[in-house]
């Protein structure tokens, strides 16, 4: 049987913030390994080190104990806000990496003008952020953050800013985007039935420490651990 290669081992992994005040624990003995072409949901209360995590994998931080092998996988980071240049038409938006970077090649504009088409926007490359709903523009800055062609798409709440009927609708249709695409995909997420549905791996965090983690269905729907069955009676409340 075929095994899929691992992208991504993250091992015994530690981190902290320092300030004058004191050390802040974020993050405690964190292991994991993502596939190739797998999706991974990670869910827990607000403040429990998923962000910090994120931003270990991508290399904007630098850990303080353990080990993450990202092999030669290149990285894509998505944040919570789309961060549009409202002075940009779309088109320069998405373009806006390849500047960076120094690689607009008329092989990656093609590329570029394949996504827009894709996902629907190449009628709206010329207009502005403010011209387009939420939804659009979250499409926008995934066709920015997919134009390098990542291996690894890092999302850290991309749809947290809409409204929730648009949510389920962005997040359905941007994931299935990345599916096809054959991405492999790392989101924090605080929508539990799109983390059991969406996701092939479910990672539960609490307190910087991973309290449970594997099968969706099983990590959400017949939880093991007391304090992931405690997050899920309360979320379960509140929405």
């Amino acid at each position: 049987m075929f095994m899929s290669p691992t992208v991504l081992n993250v091992r015994e992994l530690s981190y902290s913030y320092h300030s004058l005040k004191g050390e802040t624990p974020a993050l405690s003995n964190i292991t994991f390994s993502v596939k190739e072409g797998e999706f991974v949901a990670i869910v827990g209360p607000s403040g429990c080190g998923k962000s910090t995590l994120l931003s270990l994998i991508a290399g904007l931080l630098t850990p303080e104990d353990g080990i993450i092998e990202r092999g030669n996988s290149r990285i894509g980071y998505m944040l919570q806000h789309d961060h549009l240049l409202e002075w940009r038409t779309i088109y320069k938006n998405v373009c806006l990496g390849l500047e960076i970077n120094h690689c607009r090649t008329p092989e990656n504009l093609e590329y570029i003008d394949s996504l827009l088409k894709e996902y629907d926007l190449e009628m709206f490359r010329e207009k502005y952020p403010s011209e387009l709903s939420g939804g659009m523009k979250q499409r926008a800055a995934l066709i920015r953050t997919m134009a390098l062609k990542p291996d690894l798409l890092l999302l850290d709440e991309p749809f947290s800013a809409l409204d929730y009927q648009t949510r389920l609708m962005v997040a359905a249709d941007i994931c299935r985007l990345i599916r096809q695409a054959g991405k492999t995909m790392i989101i924090v997420t605080h929508e539990m039935a799109f983390a059991r549905d969406v996701a092939d791996q479910v990672i539960f965090m609490d307190g910087g420490f991973i309290v449970e983690q594997g099968d969706p269905k099983q990590v959400i729907d017949h939880p093991q651990e007391e304090r992931t069955k405690q997050f899920l009676a309360r979320f379960a409340e509140n929405n």
